[in-house]
Order: structure tokens, then sequence, then C-alpha cells
């Protein structure tokens, strides 16, 4: 077999079969015309679309999605710090925003540690007032200047996400200096102080068995017999404790104890509340009585003459005597004159409180402890004053027939009677009063015995 134009064998052509033509293997539409065209100028139909069409568009969705999210993670992480700027100075003027969660968030973020921080102070407990009508944010500036937390913005989100304005409540709460905020929260809910109290008032011109039998009749945590025992009988530990106050041997604490209401913790569940004792009475009572007397009437000039004690003697005897508080130096001035001896009277001071003092002693004496508070005090008694007879240690109240002043107060006066005894008006020489019958609570002062007599006639004494 020869070969034409050194074509390989292969390139031979090969008969063809019946019916077939040159564009056999073309397109049947490129085959039907010989321009190229398909047949009548038109593009086959085609059925079923491209295989990845739909899926496709799709991947593009979800990829531009992802992409999205990926944009918005890096600008929020890029510009984050921004973000929360904004969001915290809006939410700390719209407070109401605290409990939602991103804003929470961000303020968690701004706080930082100081949200779990303890506050840098002491570990003992105080009591701390909520007081009625105070508010969270009232509150916050509180606990910040008293040193419980160490900013105000700490508080008041820590309070926010505990609903601790739907809680709070007027009343004593136990705290520390060194809580943490959320512990300071759960405190201010918790942390309740509940004291119980009762006032009592002992009014002033009382002697002291008038103030046990006022006991008797208060519910509290003060034994009446202690208190007794204890103002009669004065510790050691107790005069150590006020050394202000110059007893002489044997003296019980009358005059001392200042008329006052005080307030007795009768219940207390915590804190430095604790039930008032009769220690703890007689401490305050005296306390009183430093705070209202002062040091500077404690240290009474030599020049007046009389010690403080003596000085508080007769205060007391003007605190029963008198009602009018301009006439109370009148009436000191006239024990003074009779102390100096004027007109006669040999330092006879004829002072009926006194003598009722005594002789209510007398009659206590013989009445049952618990029967006290049934007493009439400063009674009359039937004899007249001046014939009533005392047993040797109760003497020397009777001042119609011993001189000077009797050995101890009768009685707790106020401070307008302690300023009398220590600058008594003695000017015009009175030596006598009387009272004046009727509710006016005048007195007549005379200088002799004459024109007190005269006096006792006009207003119906003889």
């Amino acid at each position: 077999m020869s070969l034409r134009g050194g074509r390989n064998p292969r390139d031979q052509a090969r008969p063809m079969a019946p019916g077939a033509h040159e564009g056999a293997d073309m397109p049947s539409w490129r085959a039907s015309d010989g321009r190229g065209g398909p047949p009548n100028g038109k593009r086959p139909e085609r059925r079923g679309g491209h295989p990845g069409g739909l899926n496709g568009f799709l991947r593009f969705v979800l990829f531009a999605g992802l992409l999205a999210i990926a944009v918005v993670i890096a600008l929020l992480t890029a510009l984050r710090p921004l973000a929360r700027a904004a969001v915290v100075g809006w939410a700390w003027d719209n407070q109401g925003s605290l409990r939602l969660p991103f804003v929470a968030d961000f303020i968690r973020e701004d706080l930082g540690p100081a949200l779990t921080d303890p506050a840098p102070g002491s570990a003992d407990e105080v009591v701390f007032e909520v007081q009625s009508g105070e508010t969270v944010g009232s509150l916050a500036t509180r606990l910040r200047d008293e040193g419980f937390v160490v900013s105000e913005r700490v508080f008041l989100f820590t309070a926010a996400e505990a609903g601790l304005a739907e809680k709070l409540q007027a009343g004593l709460f136990l705290l520390r200096h060194d809580m943490t905020p959320s512990d300071l929260v759960t405190a201010i809910v918790e942390a309740r102080v509940t004291v119980t109290t009762v006032d009592v008032t002992f009014r002033e011109g009382l002697r002291l068995e008038q103030i046990v039998a006022k006991l008797q009749t208060v519910s509290s945590g003060v034994d009446p017999q202690a208190f007794y025992d204890l103002v009669t009988k004065p510790t050691a530990t107790l005069l150590a404790d006020f050394p202000w106050l110059k007893l002489p041997d044997g003296a019980s604490l009358e005059g001392f104890l200042y008329p006052a209401t005080y307030t007795l913790v009768t219940a207390a569940n915590g804190g430095p509340y604790e039930v008032t004792t009769a220690d703890s009475l007689v401490r305050l009572m005296l306390t009183k009585f430093h705070d209202a007397v002062g040091d500077v009437r404690l240290g009474v000039p030599e020049s007046r003459g009389l010690t403080f004690y003596q000085v508080l003697v007769l205060a007391s005897i003007v605190e029963r005597e008198a009602v009018l508080d301009e006439e109370r130096p009148l009436i000191a001035g006239v024990y003074q004159n009779r102390l100096d001896g004027k007109g006669g009277l040999k330092r006879i001071l004829n002072s009926d409180p006194t003598v009722l003092y005594a002789a209510d002693t007398v009659a206590l004496r013989k009445l049952p402890f618990d029967q006290w508070q049934t007493y009439f005090f400063w009674g009359i008694p039937e004899v007249g004053v001046g014939n009533v007879q005392l047993p040797d240690d109760l003497a020397g109240y009777q001042t119609y027939q011993n001189r000077g002043l009797p050995p101890g107060p009768i009685s707790s006066p106020t401070i307008l009677s302690i300023d009398a005894a220590l600058e008594p008006d003695t000017a015009d020489g009175y030596l006598y009063f009387l009272a004046i019958p009727g509710d006016s609570g005048q007195h007549v002062f005379a200088k002799t015995l004459a024109e007190h007599n005269a006096n006792r006639r006009k207003y119906g004494y003889l």
C-alpha cells in the first residue's frame, strides 16, 4: 500500500457509511446549516439550566454574610473602647439602662476590679442608718463619704443588679468598712439591727428612792434593786471612772443623778447596742450630770466658802422650794444668809424639805422594797416639821434643830438651782420666804421675823 503526501497511514481517508456526511461530528445546528447557524436562525432551548446555578447563589449569600459578621466583629474589636465610652456615658445619664445585658457588660468592663474589691477599711462592725425616704443615689453618696465604697458608681451598679431600690428600707444596719460592693448591698438588706427602747423621764427634784420607784413601773433591763444598791453604795470601779465625783466617805449618789429623759434599750440583736442595765443607767446619769454642769461649776472658787458637794446640797434644797426660776437666787440667798448667821438665826436653816426627806427615809425603811412605787413622797407630817424626831443617822436633816447644811443632797437639782447656789442673791438680806397660796408659784420674802409673821397672817397661815 502506498503513502500520499507523507501522511501517516492512520490519516488515510476512510470510506463513509451510507448517509454520512462531513459534518456528522458537529452539533446538529451546525450540521444542518452550512453557514454555521442553527436551523431557522434560532438557538436551541436548554433544558435543566446550569448544573451549579442555585447552589452557587446560596454559597455566595452565605459567604457574604460571614464576611459581614467578620467585618462587624473586627470593627467592634478595634472600636470597642470608643463604643464602651459612649454607652457608659449614656448609661450613667439613664440609670434605668444599667440592667440591660449589653450595657451591663460595658459597665463591668469600665468599672473593672473595683466591682469585686473590698473597700480599704476596718473589719470592725459599725451601725449605719438608712434614713427614711432615702434613695439608692443619696445612699451611695453617704456610703462613699463614710468610706464604705471607693466610688458611687460601683455601688450604684451593684445595687441596680441586685434590685436594691425595691428592697431598701429605713433602719439600722451592721456594716464594715472592708466589705465588697456586693456584700455591702446584701448587708443593707439583711443585716438589720433591731433595737427596742423605752424612754423614761426622771424629772427635777426627785430623790433617788423616787427614781427607783419609777424604775419599778418600767419594763426594762434595769433591775431596780441593783440600781438602788449601786447608787447608795457606789463601787470603787464606778468612782474611779468618774474622778470628778468627789464624795464624802459613805455618801450616796444622791443629787448627782441628773434629771432628764433617758432612752433605755430593752432588747437588741447586734451591733454596739446592749440592754441597759443598772450599771449602764447610773453611768448615763453621771455622764449627763457632768456634761450639763461642766468643769467650771465643779471647780468652785475658794471665795465661795463651800465645796461643790456643799453647793449641791444647797441647790437640792432650792430645787424643792422654788417654782419660778427668777426666785431661785433669792431663795438660795435666804439660806445663805441663815448659814452666815445673820438675823441672830445662829446658822439654823429651818428648811422643811430636809425634814420631809428624812421622814420619808424612815418610812421607806419599814416598807417592802417592791412597794416603793406606791409610796407618797414629801408628805407633811402631822406633828409639824419642827417637831419631827429622827434617828441619829438622819438627825442632821432636822434643820429646825441642827445647825448648818444637812449631810447630803435631798434631790436632783437643775442647773438653774446649782447656779443659784453658786451665786445666791443675798443683797436684800432676806431671812424668810413664804409661798403665796394659789397657782402662781410665787413667794413673799421678809427680812425680819415680824415681817414674816405679818405675811403669814396675810396669806392665811396664822
